[in-house]
Formats: C-alpha cells, structure tokens, sequence
C-alpha cells in the first residue's frame, strides 16, 4: 500500500473536491478496505472522502449487527493518520430511516458523533416492494402508487432533523424499474416538489448520487432536472457522491454530478456541518 504523504495524482486525473459516499467491507453489501479507496483517491485526484457504511436500527436488517461505532470510529481515523491529509478521509455513516424507528435513530444519534450523517431510505421486506407479490401488486398501482411509501418515508426523514443529508432522493426509480420500466420525473414533478421544498425549508442537504449512472435507468438519484428545480426553489445545500460499494465503482460519474451542480451556479458543497468549494466554480 502506497501511503506516503504528498503524492501527485496521476495525470489527466478528475481533480473533483469530494467523494461523499462510499461503503467499505465495514458494509455487508460491500467489500472494500478503505485503504483501496484512499488510494483510488490519490491516484484520481479526489481531495477528499467520506467513509459511510450502513447502519440499521431494525434488527433483520443486514447492517444492524455491524453498527460497532467504536470499532468502526477507530479504522476510519487509523486510516485517515495513515494517509495523511492526501486524501482527507471523514468518518460518516449512512443510516436506514424509518418512520417508526426515528426515536431509537435520535437516541443513537444523541450519543455517538459523526463528521457527516446521511439518511437514506432503503428496500426492506416491510415495504410493499420487498413483499412476496410486489410486481403484480407495483403493476396495478402504477407508479404513483407502488411508490407512494417511499416519498411518505423520504419527507419524514428530512423533517426529522437528524441527518446533514438525504441520500439518493428517488432511487424508488430503480427498484420499480425492472417492473414498470424507466419513470420520467416530470410526469411526477409533484412528488419532489414536495421533497425539494422540505429540503430549502430544513436546511437538510440534497446528494447527487451518481450511482444511477451505473444502474439500468442510466440517471442520476435526482436527476440534473430535479437539481435545477431545487436550485428555483432557493436550494443551495448540494452535496456529490458515487455510493460505491466496489473499488471500480470509486467516483464513478462523479464529474456528471459535479456538473450538474455547476449548471444550477452552486458554488459550495455542503459536507456535514461545514461547507467546500466545488472544483468547478471555486
């Protein structure tokens, strides 16, 4: 492992701020050491990363065994001495948010401190999608009612106050996609409208994931549309992450998502309690 300090990235490198979401084997759904990101980082001229593996407060959930804070506290600041400022490595956490779980969330969150703390809301066998019969029963709702669960989910976990941001607003795109086929989300504006002004009232900040890049539908979680719109809508709290899970999906459509900020002239990234200039407009 190369870990010396001060190491150039290699050339015609991406020269992108911030990598806001990457799962490590710390993740059951994930397998890489974080040493392999913070090299993929040197090497590809991303400055800094945010180590966010999972944590779910259900106990059938995968990730609910592997919520050791301590433990998990103590490889990512280990690592980041390691490497030394290049790149600069945060400890942060992705959690599962349900509804009926936001006290036990709120308690947790009461004691144990994060540089950066995503909210996410994610397929469960609690959902009607994750249900024995959810394509017939996603083929009769529709769209709009095969998710109409998740948009209630998503606006409970960003008027609840406990995460910087939200995580991939609409991936419902891609669990209904093999099902209903690709959704425009202008057939649908009204669904994030309703998120977008939830976000600008709370101060919560909007990711641009780009790991949709990677899935069937081929768009970003939102897209650069619904970027625009929150941008009209007075949000400027944006921040970018891959949301990768394997060492080839490090900053994967990463410079999509930057631009996409571009476009809307957002000139800061919002990264926990702090901000960053973006790479493109600083």
């Amino acid at each position: 492992m190369e870990s010396s300090a001060g190491a150039d990235p290699e050339p015609g490198a991406l020269d992108l701020p911030l990598d806001a979401h990457l799962h490590t084997d710390l993740s059951h759904d994930a397998d890489v050491p974080i040493d392999v990101y913070a090299a993929e980082a040197r090497r590809r001229g991303v400055r800094e990363i945010a180590i966010t593996d999972h944590l779910d407060f259900d106990p059938r959930d995968p990730n609910h065994a592997l919520g050791d804070h301590r433990n998990r506290e103590r490889i990512v600041r280990e690592a980041a001495a390691r490497w030394d400022g290049s790149p600069e490595i945060r400890f942060g956490v992705e959690i599962t948010y349900e509804r009926r779980l936001e006290g036990q969330i709120r308690d947790y969150l009461g004691t144990h401190a994060y540089d950066y703390v995503i909210g996410s809301v994610h397929l469960s066998d609690r959902q009607p999608l994750g249900r024995p019969g959810a394509d017939t029963w996603a083929r009769a709702e529709g769209f709009r009612g095969a998710s109409a669960w998740y948009w209630e989910e998503v606006e409970g976990l960003v008027r609840s106050g406990l995460f910087h941001t939200l995580g991939h607003l609409d991936v419902i795109r891609r669990w209904l996609h093999p099902i209903l086929g690709a959704m425009d989300p202008a057939e649908h504006a009204d669904l994030y409208e309703r998120v977008l002004r939830s976000l600008v009232d709370t101060g919560v900040a909007l990711e641009i994931n780009s790991s949709g890049l990677r899935h069937a539908h081929g768009e970003m979680y939102p897209p650069p549309g619904v970027v625009r719109r929150f941008s009209e809508l007075g949000g400027e709290r944006i921040v970018a992450g891959s949301d990768a899970h394997r060492a080839h999906h490090f900053a994967f459509g990463l410079p999509q998502a930057y631009a996409a900020i571009e476009a809307v002239r957002i000139t800061r990234l919002t990264f926990g309690d702090s901000e960053r200039p973006t790479a493109v407009l600083a």
